[in-house]
């Protein structure tokens, strides 16, 4: 990658200012990471949340030695408890949630000949039935407030391109595009938006354990800009939907994307 094609990082511009968010999966290097670390340079108070209780520690001491408003509390989307418990924090630590980034989702890589049940029920778990239950409880505590507010779900280019080996995450990233779009139309009635990103290749350490080097630049050759996204790029356009911006968008899926057509 040449230096004209090296993207450049923007500084914030207080798009988010005075805003609270929750962002789940955000330990660490990925789009969650990055999206924490964008909504904070653009004002907003951030609860992180991640199953890696370790990895978030580290990481909301690394934004908090940085910026005012981090907070973390560990959580596994698949356990409703946990869930309801995030919420809870999220509106006891700032009075009000203004914003939900649903980010957790879980992949692999396995022919469907010889996937076995606990392997696509456990990626349609975390993917699919965890961000429907966070997506539920960032409604009901939307619909409470009276305030409004704002989804932005994790999809991916999967849920609308065939992949081999990936029919469990194209199932589940599928039924977010889905679950994006119905959740918009009941949420409108009360003032709330609903969308989703659709990534199709950002790097990050978790990418590169579970795909091959062989996959990673084969995915990599079709992009048009013969590179893959930067987690911050995408982290981009969720702060563009999280914001007064995307004000008249819900029930869209914004595909963040450089693959030819």
């Amino acid at each position: 990658m040449t230096d004209v094609e090296s993207p450049v990082y923007e500084p914030g511009h207080g798009l988010l200012e005075g805003r609270t968010a929750v962002i789940t999966a955000a330990a660490g290097a990925g789009i969650g990471g990055a999206t924490a670390r964008r909504f904070l340079e653009e004002g907003a108070r951030v609860l992180i949340s991640d199953a890696h209780e370790r990895r978030l520690k580290d990481y909301e001491a690394e934004l908090a030695a940085e910026f005012e408003g981090v907070a973390a509390l560990a959580c596994d989307v698949t356990d409703e408890a946990q869930v309801q418990t995030l919420f809870g924090t999220a509106r006891r630590l700032h009075g009000r949630l203004d914003i939900v980034v649903n980010n957790a989702g879980l992949g692999g890589t396995s022919d469907l000949v010889d996937m076995s049940d606990e392997q696509w029920s456990r990626v349609l778990d975390v993917t699919l039935n965890g961000t429907f239950r966070c997506v539920r409880a960032a409604l009901r505590a939307f619909r409470d407030g009276g305030h409004g507010g704002v989804i932005v779900n994790n999809a991916s280019v999967v849920g609308w391109r065939a992949q081999a080996g990936q029919a469990h995450y194209a199932a589940a990233k599928a039924g977010v595009m889905a679950l994006t779009r119905c959740a918009a139309m009941e949420a409108a009635g009360f003032g709330v938006r609903v969308n989703a990103v659709s990534p199709s290749l950002a790097m990050h350490p978790h990418l590169v354990k579970v795909t091959t080097p062989e996959l990673l630049e084969e995915l990599t050759a079709r992009e048009a800009f013969g590179r893959y996204a930067e987690p911050w790029e995408v982290a981009n356009v969720i702060v563009f939907l999280a914001s007064g911006y995307a004000s008249y968008l819900t029930g869209e899926v914004v595909s963040v994307s450089s693959q030819h057509a």
